[in-house]
């Protein structure tokens, strides 16, 4: 019973702050300062940190399948709740296919800038130091690199050569891309709770289960931008993160559900709750009148 209340103060309290206007209308300006003075913060922090290690933990566990971690947790609370709501099938769908059009985009991004660094990078191998002292280096104790034709940048790396080339931070891009999709698809609890929707303590988990989720992206883009530090890459990768999010939720999903447009989180439901309410108060004085 004590952890049963617990969950509804925490998730009420959640919901509240997610479903906020100004939040919703201001979170991507949260992340984009993130991204511009967050590499500051490598003035300051320690190298020798256990977050100063690629392979990290959360890195290795969380970073590398950020967007699976993403699709399971969004994805079970926004058919739940849709269910929950309308018994739908179809419509469950419909809002989960927002998961699958973001999916696409991610993948589309990855392609074109795996294509982007391989068209612009070329592959260096690096001479062993005996070659180095015969030839006496060059000068500032770097060591020489020898190019090597032909190599994609995957091939370039599983070699153990350097690849060197134009390119946009990938975990940017997708931390920044998750938080706002987590961000807009949480959003929609607030306002669903306020109308009174059947909030049981699975819904209530999964909800819990995603706000503990946007936090640990949040804090994981904090610790790449402060210990990892490539402002023009990560600029980039963030840039377009937010700019993937803007042509989603603000642009297309507007357009109101259809054949081509899955619509905006929350369109459907609320709607339904609110008619649900007026249908129960007009029974209730309909009821109330006869017994008069």
């Amino acid at each position: 019973m004590f952890f049963n209340a617990l969950l509804v103060v925490i998730t009420d309290l959640a919901a509240g702050l997610l479903g906020n206007a100004s939040v919703r209308r201001h979170f991507h300006l949260l992340l984009s300062a993130l991204l511009l003075f967050g590499p500051l913060l490598s003035l300051w922090v320690s190298q020798y940190s256990v977050f100063g290690k690629r392979n990290n933990f959360l890195y290795r566990v969380f970073l590398r399948s950020g967007w699976g971690w993403t699709c399971i947790f969004v994805g079970s609370f926004v058919f739940v709740l849709s269910f929950s709501v309308r018994r739908s099938l179809t419509l469950s769908l419909r809002h989960l296919s927002r998961l699958a059009v973001a999916g696409g985009l991610w993948l589309g991004f990855r392609k074109l800038l795996g294509l982007l660094e391989n068209a612009t990078g070329s592959c260096y191998e690096p001479i062993s130091s005996a070659l180095d002292l015969a030839s006496g280096n060059n000068g500032d104790g770097q060591p020489l690199l020898l190019l090597r034709e032909g190599e994609t940048k995957e091939a370039c790396v599983r070699s153990g050569m350097l690849w060197r080339g134009y390119e946009v931070s990938e975990d940017t891009l997708l931390l920044c891309l998750c938080c706002l999709l987590l961000a807009e698809e949480t959003a929609v609890f607030g306002p669903y709770l306020s109308l009174g929707g059947p909030s049981g303590a699975p819904l209530r988990i999964l909800f819990l289960f995603c706000v503990l989720l946007l936090s640990l992206w949040v804090f994981l883009l904090l610790c790449l931008l402060a210990y990892f530090p490539q402002f023009p890459t990560q600029l980039l990768g963030g840039s377009l993160g937010c700019l993937s999010w803007r042509l989603l939720y603000q642009g297309w999903y507007r357009l109101g559900p259809s054949w081509y447009c899955p619509g905006r989180p929350g369109v459907g439901l609320l709607s339904t709750q609110i008619k649900q309410e007026e249908t129960y108060e007009i029974n209730g004085e309909t009821n109330a009148n006869v017994s008069n």
